[in-house]
């Protein structure tokens, strides 16, 4: 599946919050253009529309100016110098950064001033602020869902624990967390979608390493277990839904069906484990976790078994077909003449005459 383009949407102002303080940006101009939107986290050099290419400016993204930029338009004369630049900075962009401690052009900074769009300047080189500034987007903007569900790192897999409330999902993740596993998130899990559409699963802040046991109330998974029980943030790599067992119900029993659970446009492998009195619900997401790490290496054990049985059937229907006498072009002709000769003391035309003659 190709990477989708729904990003969330946020504004200028944000790249002056505390996450990118490192970056020391410092506004020259343009504060009144702090809500212009930014539509997409890849950040752009402008260098090709200062050669006149306009095309190339993507709408609605940061764009980041260096030396090289810099020197090409200190190159040009003066009148084309200006033109240039107000052709650029009347474009759809969401702002311009300025690196190495650079001072813009004036005409850059008169024009950025005149059309109110925030013009920054930092003293970080190119390459660190493309990547620090493409992090934080990315960061920021990606697709996003809150789950009423329990996130687990099983055997290096990340699994997602779906059901209905009070079906037990905290209860098996505790005996998880008891057999060595580690939990991310209980009770609401956000999801993100970053590029390549990997899902990146998260705990709310205020929750983070704690859960709700009925009867108990909140632990501390953390200080329970230890600092090596817990995780931050891990890939969801397998969806496993339990559900109440309902008679009749037809579950997957060989494991070839390969469901899918859809989540901000990613698919991803699903499970459903019905729920009945006696299961031993973690051990299953353990089996469950192990096959579908078996599958990631290349062995699908339900497919080999099916695999095996096909195998089987066609030996044994070469060897059926083996034991069959086979006929000889005599046996066959004289068997074709008897069959003829059959049919023609069966027609009704036949069978009269006989009769009329005895």
């Amino acid at each position: 599946m190709g990477q989708n383009e729904d990003f969330v949407q946020t504004a200028v102002r944000s790249l002056i919050g505390g996450d990118l303080e490192d970056l020391q940006l410092r506004l020259i101009t343009g504060d009144d253009g702090l809500d212009r939107i930014v539509l997409r986290p890849r950040v752009q050099k402008p260098g090709l529309a200062f050669a006149g290419y306009y095309e190339y400016i993507k709408p609605w993204r940061v764009q980041i100016i260096g030396e090289s930029e810099t020197k090409y338009l200190q190159s040009l004369p003066p009148r084309l110098r200006e033109k240039r630049v107000r052709d650029v900075v009347a474009l759809d962009v969401s702002c311009f950064i300025v690196t190495k401690g650079i001072a813009p052009l004036e005409e850059f900074r008169q024009e950025c001033e005149k059309r109110s769009v925030p013009l920054f300047s930092t003293s970080g080189m190119s390459s660190t602020t493309i990547n620090r500034v493409t992090y934080f987007l990315e960061e920021t903007m990606a697709p996003r869902v809150t789950m009423h569900s329990g996130l687990l790192d099983v055997y290096g897999i990340g699994v997602l624990l779906l059901g209905d409330s009070g079906i037990g999902k905290s209860e098996c993740a505790l005996d998880l967390i008891y057999r060595g596993h580690r939990l991310i998130a209980d009770d609401m899990v956000i999801v993100r979608r970053h590029p390549n559409d990997v899902l990146l699963g998260y705990s709310n802040d205020l929750i983070r390493h704690h859960m709700e046991l009925r009867g108990i109330g909140i632990i501390d998974i953390k200080d329970l277990f230890g600092v090596a029980s817990t995780r931050d943030v891990k890939p969801v790599d397998l969806v496993v839904r339990l559900e109440k067992w309902v008679e009749g119900t037809e579950y997957d029993r060989l494991g070839i069906a390969g469901e899918t659970y859809e989540m901000l446009g990613v698919h991803k492998p699903y499970v459903r484990l019905p729920v009945a009195s006696g299961r031993n619900l973690a051990l299953l997401v353990e089996i469950a976790a192990r096959n579908h790490l078996m599958k990631l290496q290349g062995y699908d054990s339900a497919r080999e078994f099916t695999r095996k049985i096909d195998e089987q059937i066609a030996r044994k229907g070469a060897a059926a077909s083996e034991q069959i006498p086979t006929v000889t072009r005599d046996a066959s002709v004289s068997s074709q003449m008897r069959s003829q000769h059959t049919r023609h003391l069966l027609n009704p035309d036949v069978l009269n005459k006989i009769r009329r003659q005895r």
